[in-house]
């Protein structure tokens, strides 16, 4: 860390930090000395993760914001004194239809948060971490981003936006101070992501992990996150891809009995 990093503790936002590998990367980079900036669309949500991570005599705060208004982005980075670290995790899927039948608006509101919220705050909090000296963007992906899958077709597409915004930033930012990671997760079970994708059925959300030993945690990809984030400054950790042991490949997952 820099001297000025010494007087202030360095500033971390988290995106979609409400649930999941959001709030589990909050927790994580406040662990690991940072302040953390929680930003997501449930204010009660962000500021109970806060809390917690302030009773456990860290820093952090909330800020609600929807990563998909532009004009709501740019007031939320002018009130930042400074930004070290983007963590952009907003996101999900919606529907598992084919390409065929699958509902166009389902794709548009995926690409919107996936792949627009991500430009937004990419955008919107570069000049600060340029500024920072050596800023880091974690840009949250999945192996959807890189392997197609059926029934994944909306989902595929906007993850395949996201790696590609992730790696062009990392070529154009070439002689610049901030790092460009990527994260690709495969097989994670957390709370939301799979009931949000079914619309709220439990039953179809259970059915994706069924027979599935242990699938990722959002701790486990939270880890992945603050070890890229304090690598030295001159380590990128250009892709990180990680899978359960049971998930081979995108096709190829172990389920027991």
């Amino acid at each position: 860390m820099t001297s000025e990093h010494s007087a202030h503790p360095p500033l971390a936002v988290v995106t979609g930090a409400s649930s999941g590998i959001g709030a589990a990367s909050a927790r994580g980079l406040a662990a690991a000395g940072y302040h953390v900036v929680l930003t997501a669309r449930r204010a009660d949500r962000i500021e109970a993760v806060a809390a917690e991570i302030r009773a456990a005599g860290q820093s952090a705060a909330a800020y609600p914001l929807d990563v998909t208004d532009r004009a709501a982005v740019n007031a939320f980075a002018a009130t930042l004194p400074r930004c070290d670290v983007l963590v952009a995790n907003a996101g999900g899927a919606l529907g598992a239809d084919p390409v065929a039948t699958g509902d166009p608006a389902d794709w548009l509101a995926m690409y919107q948060v996936n792949v627009m919220g991500t430009l937004h705050t990419t955008q919107a909090l570069l000049p600060a971490l340029v500024a920072s000296g050596a800023g880091t963007v974690v840009v949250m992906s999945s192996t959807a981003a890189h392997t197609a899958y059926e029934g994944g077709g909306g989902y595929v597409a906007a993850k395949h936006g996201t790696h590609a915004i992730a790696a062009t930033l990392r070529l154009e930012l070439s002689g610049e101070p901030v790092r460009v990671v990527e994260l690709a997760p495969g097989m994670v079970k957390t709370d939301e992501f799979a009931v949000n994708r079914m619309r709220g059925d439990a039953a179809k959300a259970a059915a994706v992990y069924a027979g599935v030993e242990k699938p990722l945690t959002a701790e486990d990809v939270a880890d992945a996150v603050v070890w890229a984030v304090t690598r030295p400054a001159h380590v990128n950790v250009d892709l990180l891809v990680l899978r359960p042991l049971a998930q081979a490949a995108q096709h190829k997952v172990h389920r027991s009995g």
